[in-house]
């Protein structure tokens, strides 16, 4: 008996060293060294500092390309933080100065007849509404039925060429793009529902009136997306937008030819330039983002890097889809760092790296 009792305890005594060893293997392989715990905590400080000092704007000129770029590769591989305060005051402050939902475009309800609708960039001239081209505006604004959702705002810079971004654009509820830029599904998607048009590429397209079907082709590529013009922007604007929306309209009355409006861009331009961002004009892109901040849920932004280099200082064209230079009238890099200063405050996502194909 004493034996048994003698056999039972030893057994029991092995069992339990076992366990023990056990135990103590799984929670060391569970359990964070004290090492991944500093390198963990190290990275969180070095994420709050950058997002501090992205937080607060600096002149352009200041920035020394190679550590900023450093610096903005790093912030951007920080874990994102979303700030629905943040964003539903920017959307108060842009609502209550501009109203991108009702006054984004020109439409029969915030224009009449015989209005006299002032140029963007000069107050002084004027352009007449008349009966012709009222009746071809739309009803009311496309966007009075609510928030957009997720909104994927798509620049054309040189940084989406090879990025996989393509199936995460169209992904979006509601895509914006640029000047009729080429569209792949690897790169940059397929899906669009509002693109502009730059007056001056309008030029390109010799007597539209006898053969639009260059044009014609060359929009059916968006689907039934809506085209919008800067038709008052300056007085050289108008003649070809006006020519495009009655050229259009009667062909492709599915996707509809939308007017600025030069109340809003006037608005938006003396919003932004008493924060500190002064240039002659405001560039499309920036204009549409502060639209989207408006009207969508979400915003997330691809394609807006004015700079020559990407993040690893490799050179990349201006535009993903040529070979062209930069050449812009814009303050494009002042626009960029309110960009990343809204990216630092979760107000909006900004997207430079390439994005993860799984």
């Amino acid at each position: 008996m004493a034996l048994a009792s003698l056999r039972w305890g030893s057994t029991f005594l092995v069992v339990l060293i076992i366990f023990q060893c056990v135990c103590m293997m799984f929670y060391k392989q569970n359990t964070p060294s004290f090492g991944d715990v500093m390198t963990d905590t190290f990275q969180k400080m070095g994420c709050a500092k950058l997002r501090h000092k992205f937080s607060v704007i600096k002149p352009a000129k200041s920035i020394k390309f190679k550590s900023f770029a450093r610096e903005v590769s790093d912030f951007l591989s920080c874990p994102y933080k979303s700030n629905e305060t943040e964003q539903e005051l920017n959307r108060i402050r842009l609502r209550f100065c501009c109203n991108a939902t009702e006054s984004f475009v020109l439409t029969k309800r915030n224009t009449a007849v015989n209005q006299s609708i002032p140029y963007e960039t000069n107050s002084r001239r004027t352009y007449k509404m008349n009966a012709d081209v009222h009746k071809l505006l739309p009803e009311d604004s496309p966007w009075s039925a609510g928030a957009l959702g997720l909104c994927a705002v798509v620049g054309s810079s040189g940084i989406l060429k090879n990025s996989s971004c393509g199936r995460q654009i169209d992904s979006a509820d509601y895509v914006i793009r640029f000047n009729l830029a080429l569209i792949n599904d690897s790169d940059v998607g397929l899906k669009t529902n509002l693109i502009t048009i730059n007056p001056s590429q309008i030029r390109g397209y010799r007597n539209l009136e006898k053969k639009p079907g260059p044009l014609v082709k060359r929009v059916s590529v968006y689907g039934n997306s809506s085209l919008i013009i800067p038709a008052f922007a300056y007085v050289i604007c108008t003649s070809p937008s006006l020519r495009v929306l009655r050229v259009l309209q009667p062909i492709r009355p599915q996707q509809p030819v939308l007017f600025f409006s030069p109340h809003y861009l006037r608005a938006l331009d003396r919003f932004w330039k008493g924060r500190g961002l002064k240039e002659r004009r405001l560039s499309t892109g920036f204009m549409l983002i502060s639209a989207a901040l408006e009207m969508c849920e979400h915003v997330h932004v691809y394609g807006f890097w004015p700079f020559g280099t990407d993040l690893q200082e490799n050179p990349i064209p201006y535009h993903y889809y040529d070979q062209m230079r930069s050449g812009s009238v814009h303050r494009m890099p002042e626009e960029f760092l309110r960009l990343l200063q809204l990216h630092s405050q979760g107000a909006l996502t900004l997207h430079l790296q390439p994005c993860d194909t799984h």
